[in-house]
């Protein structure tokens, strides 16, 4: 059965977390084999972990490559930039890690069924930013890496899998150029130099081909094959999947609970514990309505004390109180088991914290999280206003570590949102991560 991590609240991102449990992202936990999987987004998402002292960027690769006795697999939902992969695995290895094994096994597994980001889809992107500003008078915020376009393309039925490329190379190239002269003819300004993308991806197909599987009979065999500890991670968060974000300020994919199936080929039943990873306080990168957002010295605090950047596009993060209408949403549609509640420290200095534990519409509590932006943005926010711990809880180990009013505030967020919490987050390293059970 599978372990699934999804990111709860509208946080671009993960942030500074890693995790010591029994799915933890270092060896000799289990003599079982370890398998992390990622099951959608593409290099736009970026995770940083940190362990042993070292802190590594993580967008196509999922997290569990640290883990040399781990089997690390890129499902079929992923869209893949090949550039981008291979130079977040240049990057990587300069800090120690050994990514590809041009010999019989590779600890990094790619589905075929994976689509392609193409540079001219990159470009396009950023050419869609510029007319949405001239004509709307605001863009989406996207990071600019093709996302949005490729999974169009995928929609569209126009978008080159992986397995494309590693079989007819002239086949491939005829659909490539087809493809681009599509764009051309949107965008007549986009320059792509056809030749020459091709080329290079023919050099980058010999340097995959490795490590390409079926990933339909992968996943099948990871299942029902010797018994193995699973764990699947999200990219992105709840509020931004495609179909229950706050659109159309989302990015292209499903990165709720449902993703897993469809961007890994997992049958449902297979699905075990769900981990919602929430921060003790709600961030979120680009525009879209942000209802417990604090333009004040309390969002100045947040951010600069969390070291809010994006972790791909390095922009500054807004940032506001806990939201626990957005996390009782994001429970809603994932169903989780268990909460990893992230970066607790941050609040250490505050005299006091307030959650948000509901939203008001002209003066009359709703009961759901509206989708529509427009009337998102006029919600009121109730808070529930509890004291600081005025302490630095950095050192803490333990439950027993924290202090009582530290405590409260964790036992007040289980009580609002039903589910218990299973990590507590003090710091940046894995050392940092207290396990409650």
């Amino acid at each position: 059965r599978l372990a699934v991590l999804v990111n709860s609240p509208v946080l671009l991102n993960w942030g500074l977390i890693t995790f010591s449990s029994d799915f933890c992202l270092h060896g000799g936990v289990s003599p079982l084999i370890l398998c992390f999987f990622l099951l959608q987004g593409g290099n736009n998402a970026g995770h940083t972990v940190v362990v042993d002292g070292k802190e590594y960027d993580f967008h196509l690769f999922p997290s569990g490559i640290i883990n040399p006795k781990a089997i690390s697999f890129i499902g079929n939902g992923v869209v893949i930039h090949l550039p981008g992969l291979f130079e977040e695995a240049e990057k990587n290895e300069k800090k120690g890690l050994i990514f590809f094994s041009f010999l019989l096994w590779s600890p990094i597994v790619s589905s075929g069924l994976s689509v392609a980001v193409f540079d001219f889809h990159q470009a396009v992107d950023g050419l869609q930013e510029v007319q949405r500003q001239a004509q709307e008078g605001k863009n989406i915020g996207t990071t600019k890496k093709g996302i949005g376009p490729t999974y169009s393309s995928k929609a569209a039925r126009t978008g080159l899998r992986i397995c494309d490329l590693l079989s007819d190379f002239d086949e491939f190239s005829s659909r490539f150029k087809n493809l681009a002269q599509q764009y051309k003819s949107m965008f007549p300004t986009l320059d792509v130099d056809i030749e020459g993308q091709l080329k290079k991806l023919k050099g980058y197909a010999e340097k995959i081909r490795p490590m390409v599987q079926d990933g339909v009979y992968f996943m099948y065999e990871a299942l029902h094959g010797s018994p193995k500890k699973i764990l699947v991670e999200g990219a992105n968060a709840a509020l931004l999947d495609i179909d229950f974000g706050t659109y159309p300020f989302v990015t292209s994919s499903n990165c709720t609970i449902g993703g897993v199936c469809t961007g890994l080929g997992v049958p449902p039943q297979h699905i075990g514990d769900v981990y919602g990873v929430v921060k003790a306080y709600t961030t979120r990168v680009g525009i879209g309505a942000f209802p417990t957002e604090q333009i004040n010295e309390i969002g100045d605090l947040l951010q600069s004390r969390g070291h809010e950047w994006g972790v791909t596009t390095g922009r500054k993060r807004r940032c506001g109180w806990l939201d626990l209408v957005i996390l009782k949403y994001a429970h809603m549609i994932n169903g989780f088991t268990a909460l990893a509640l992230t970066k607790l420290d941050i609040l250490d200095v505050l005299d006091e914290i307030k959650i948000g534990v509901a939203y008001s519409l002209g003066g009359k509590r709703i009961p759901y999280f509206p989708a529509n932006q427009e009337i998102l943005q006029k919600v009121e926010v109730e808070y529930e206003t509890m004291p600081g711990w005025k302490t630095d809880t950095t050192g803490a180990r333990k439950w027993e570590d924290l202090p009582p009013k530290a405590q409260n505030y964790i036992r007040c967020v289980e009580n609002h949102v039903g589910v218990p919490v299973k990590w507590v987050g003090v710091g940046k390293s894995r050392e940092s991560m207290i396990q409650l059970f």
